[in-house]
């Protein structure tokens, strides 16, 4: 019976241990990727993989905060000439808006039909673009005023976009980034985000910032820093610290929303039914 307890205790002691050492070697949770074996939701992973290197990982500060609609289901945010631009999913209760940031006012408001379910925007070439989710249809606004200038189709699920400055590039909910050219609407390249040799999917809302992609890897409480040419990873940003803050009355969903002030430098994130929009200051763990 000691015997037993005592082996018990040891195999409870190495297996923290384990767990220990494998949450340091891979940021993301252990129902993603351990040091055994991949899990369903990434592809297969690579008999080349090289255990020696590690994805850099990054913490954050919090600089300022600010109110946010807790009835918005956030699925793009992009801020643009000092305001914040947002859409928001959901049938029947999707919606593209202009937000003052300092008071969370909704200054302008356009509702989609009840058919479709928004995603990620932004802002292109001073058009507004809107992704729907499984209708294969974006929407083109003129900035200032929400009118509707056209329509495009894409034969993918829509989840996040953003700009570069020359294409849209645009996630599925796949591993695959696909840049379009921003006036036919094509696909002009795509890339595969691949994190030491294993792809990683379910990439959602996007943001250019500083020659990087900026991903929210959907139901995770990360940020992945994506290389727009070779779809590496170049960093994961943990912002597992903000949940304290959105969650106490349970309803408050997935982090989701990424938005950046250039001009200023700023980088701000949110999620879906969350009550606050976080300016943070992303920062080297040492």
């Amino acid at each position: 019976m000691r015997k037993t307890s005592f082996i018990a205790i040891v195999a409870l002691f190495l297996s923290a241990a384990m767990f220990s050492v494998i949450s340091e070697k891979y940021p993301l949770p252990l129902s993603y990727i351990t040091a055994v074996s991949v899990s369903s939701l990434y592809a297969e992973p690579n008999p080349t993989l090289d255990d020696t290197k590690v994805t850099p990982l990054y913490g954050f500060r919090v600089v300022n905060v600010y109110p946010h609609d807790p009835d918005a289901f956030t699925q793009g945010l992009v801020f643009h000439n000092g305001h914040m631009y947002e859409g928001t999913g959901l049938n029947g209760h999707s919606t593209l808006r202009k937000v003052e940031l300092k008071t969370g006012k909704v200054l302008k408001n356009r509702h989609l039909q009840a058919e479709y379910f928004g995603e990620g925007i932004t802002i292109c070439r001073n058009r507004l673009i809107q992704l729907t989710w499984q209708s294969h249809t974006g929407f083109i606004y003129d900035t200032q005023s929400f009118r509707l200038l056209g329509k495009f189709s894409y034969p993918t699920e829509g989840w996040g976009i953003t700009c570069d400055g020359n294409n849209l590039i645009m996630s599925d909910g796949t591993a695959i980034l696909r840049f379009l050219d921003p006036r036919k609407f094509t696909v002009v390249k795509q890339i595969k985000v691949m994190d030491r040799g294993v792809a990683v999917p379910h990439i959602n809302e996007l943001e250019y910032i500083r020659g990087e992609i900026y991903a929210n890897i959907w139901d995770t409480e990360y940020i992945a820093r994506i290389s727009p040419q070779t779809g590496e990873m170049l960093g994961w940003i943990d912002l597992r610290g903000l949940y304290q803050f959105v969650r106490k009355d349970g309803k408050s969903d997935v982090l989701n929303g990424i938005a950046y002030d250039a001009q200023n430098d700023r980088l701000f994130v949110t999620g879906k039914f969350w009550p606050k929009i976080f300016e943070i200051r992303v920062e080297a763990l040492k």
